[in-house]
């Protein structure tokens, strides 16, 4: 972060230089043709620009935290571009986020307020972030917590998720018992360990690893794929609740307000 603020500081200030530059650039007794009067001219220009340069130099230096302000007014303005962004897409692709058929579902089918989590398997932050999503559900017994198979991390989340994908289809009512053990375990998520776990719950393993080569998998993966891009979603967990895009393993606290946000915009009816 600190590397970025320094990078974008740095840019307003060579932002500033260059207009500062443009400034003597575009002076009226600035004229075409190679003659004394222009020589002299462009000779008075570049001692403008030098000193304009001087200037500019000088207040940033005494004045350095206009810099900052202006890295706060940046951050602020692409803040709310991209909110605005992210409000656009969830109120044009309600039904692909909220209702996809290929989506798995724990908490209340039927609750008032749902909660859309991007995860993989494989991804550290997800496991830490599955505490909050149990304790979320078991506390609010209105809350719909929908499930986007999100793999992003190899070939190896990506296998586990087909096998996910494909328990859900055989066995939906043991989806949410496979989807925890296999996101609660402290190995690695891959194609076997996937499967075992899938048979250990009742699957036919024959019957699963027909269903593993559905190609509506492979569809539903490239659908999250795409409308992941267009929420900007680039890691997991990454949440859409209510209006608002939220990004990271931000704790139960924070979902718990955003919860309560999303609940008065429906109240509201404003999503």
């Amino acid at each position: 972060m600190g590397k970025a603020i320094l990078l974008g500081t740095t840019g307003m200030a060579v932002a500033l230089a260059m207009l500062a530059f443009g400034y003597a650039a575009g002076r009226p007794d600035a004229a075409a043709g190679d003659t004394p009067a222009t020589a002299q001219a462009a000779s008075a220009q570049a001692g403008d620009k030098t000193e304009i340069e001087a200037i500019v130099r000088d207040y940033l230096v005494k004045n350095p935290e206009i810099l900052m302000e202006m890295q706060t007014a940046l951050e602020q303005k692409q803040g709310e571009a991209q909110r605005l962004a992210h409000l656009d897409t969830i109120k044009s692709s309600k039904a692909e986020i909220f209702n996809a058929d290929y989506d798995g579902v724990v908490g209340n089918p039927n609750g008032k307020v749902t909660i859309v989590e991007f995860y993989d398997y494989n991804c550290g932050y997800c496991k830490r972030a599955q505490q909050d999503m149990l304790a979320l559900t078991a506390s609010d017994p209105e809350l719909r917590f929908v499930l986007k198979e999100f793999p992003i991390l190899g070939p190896d989340s990506q296998k586990a998720h087909v096998v996910s994908m494909a328990f859900r289809r055989l066995m939906p009512e043991k989806y949410g018992e496979f989807h925890n053990q296999l996101l609660g375990s402290e190995s690695g998520a891959g194609e076997a360990a996937a499967i075992n776990l899938a048979v250990s719950l009742g699957a036919d393993e024959a019957a699963l690893r027909s269903e593993m080569q559905n190609p509506a998998i492979m569809a539903a993966f490239s659908k999250t794929y795409e409308l992941a891009t267009r929420l900007n979603i680039t890691g997991t967990p990454s949440y859409v609740v209510g209006n608002e895009v939220v990004f990271g393993a931000l704790g139960q606290e924070v979902l718990a307000e955003k919860i309560a946000d999303a609940r008065d915009c429906l109240a509201d009816k404003t999503c």
